[in-house]
């Protein structure tokens, strides 16, 4: 993607409240059906990486656009579609505190934390998953690999594409910058048992998921870095 927006720090940390361990739907959204909405809520500060896809990574570090290159003024804000939308105040408000932040930019590296965060989530990668996610939504996922892992099944899940993507919210509490982001993606997702069996999904017909994730950073810190703080399946 390009050459560095900023990747961000802590933000109001999420409650985890209670993952269904051994489900991608517990811990990512609503698929269309009947599945109960999970809410995560974001209480305390937090900040994350992400990337633009296809994206130049440094490990499990997302570079995003703008980073390095020289803060555009707050009167070159582009707000596209976000012109005269609840959201633009919120936009205008991060963006003046933060002359980087700008819609287009900041929902690639959403989009490219989202298939990181999901991907590495299924295969049990917890080493990518740390640096994306505040310390609570953290704890949730990582017990949800354990206790995956404990029973001997396993996930695998494809994303075929993300078919929406907006920015929800926006605002500054404090210094806090917060945004929240909607995903509509088409999904294969899977769970086997021990012996290989699928004992959830289906892999010849996709799912349509819904999330909704909060991302967070102080812009006062130094560290350039978002998280991700908060996921809610919109009801």
């Amino acid at each position: 993607m390009s050459q560095g927006i900023q990747f961000v720090d802590i933000i109001f940390l999420a409650l985890v409240a209670g993952f269904l361990i051994l489900r991608l739907r517990s811990v990512l959204g609503r698929r269309t059906g009947d599945e109960e909405s999970r809410r995560r809520r974001a209480e305390e500060r937090m900040g994350m990486s992400r990337r633009e896809s296809p994206a130049e990574e440094r490990g499990n570090v997302i570079e995003l656009p703008g980073r390095g290159q020289q803060a555009p003024q707050p009167e070159d804000l582009d707000l596209g579609s976000y012109e005269g939308t609840p959201q633009e105040e919120g936009i205008r408000a991060i963006h003046a505190r933060d002359p980087s932040f700008e819609p287009n930019g900041f929902l690639r590296g959403a989009r490219a934390a989202f298939e990181m965060i999901v991907e590495a989530y299924a295969k049990g990668d917890k080493e990518t998953l740390q640096p994306l996610l505040a310390d609570e939504v953290y704890q949730g996922f990582a017990g949800a690999i354990d206790q995956r892992a404990a029973a001997g099944e396993t996930m695998e899940t494809r994303i075929l594409g993300i078919t929406k993507l907006e920015i929800r919210e926006a605002a500054m509490r404090g210094n806090d910058a917060m945004v929240t982001v909607l995903f509509q993606s088409e999904q294969l997702n899977m769970v086997l048992d021990a012996d290989g069996n699928v004992i959830e999904g289906d892999e010849k017909h996709p799912t349509d998921v819904t999330d909704v994730w909060t991302f967070a950073r102080d812009v006062t810190s130094g560290d350039p870095n978002w998280k991700l703080v908060a996921t809610t399946a919109p009801e």
